[in-house]
Order: C-alpha cells, then structure tokens, then sequence
C-alpha cells in the first residue's frame, strides 16, 4: 500500500494525486489527527488507521529529521536521496550507512532494494 503522509491538506494532497496521475492507494493527511511532524500522532498514525503495528509501516523520505522521528517511534525507515535538493553548486550527501533501514539513491534503486 502506497501513500504519502504529508503536513499538506487532504485538498491539496487529493488534487496533487488527481492531476499527476499519482498511484496512491490513500491520502495520509496530518490533518485527520490534527498533528503535525514531528509530533508522534503523525507518525503513528498510519499503523493506527490500519491497524498494524508501528514496525509494519515504512516511512520512506528524502528529510533525515523526517526518517529519525520515525525510526524512534518503531517504524521502518528508507532514506531516498535527493542530490540536488539544495540547489546547483550545494551537495547533499547520503546518511551512513546503517543510519536507516534503506539508502536509495532513487525511487527507482528503492524497489530494487525491496524486490518489487
């Protein structure tokens, strides 16, 4: 199951999926808990909405404060790397490795890792 779980409004989230064809199969929006990152309701949420346990759920994010809170709160963490993120001439760099669950250097490079 795919679905983003974002500090974005479910209008938003749902018109972002609409228009570019985004395969969710739902809209986590912060403000059905009315939480938002990094409050723990927002990360717990979806194991709580679809009853599994916080080690079930991955929170997949190119934002490593984003992956730590997660992490901390039991759930399983994929670090994507965003090279440019940052603007021409300002490297990011990629977290240690054993840092998170998953480094990919793409989505793509993700579900090869997760054999999908």
């Amino acid at each position: 199951m795919i679905g983003p779980l974002s500090n974005g409004n479910l209008s938003l989230l749902t018109n972002m999926a609409k228009f570019a064809g985004l395969p969710w199969d739902c809209i986590l929006s912060t403000e059905l808990v009315r939480h938002y990152k990094p409050d723990k309701e927002t990360y717990l949420m979806p194991g709580e909405f679809f009853d599994v346990e916080p080690a079930a759920v991955m929170m997949v994010a190119a934002h490593e404060g984003d992956l730590q809170a997660a992490k901390a709160l039991g759930l399983r963490t994929a670090y994507v790397h965003r090279p440019v993120e940052y603007g021409p001439g300002r490297a990011s760099t990629m977290p240690a490795a054993g840092r998170f669950d998953f480094l990919a250097r793409d989505l793509g490079d993700l579900a090869t890792q997760l054999g999908v």
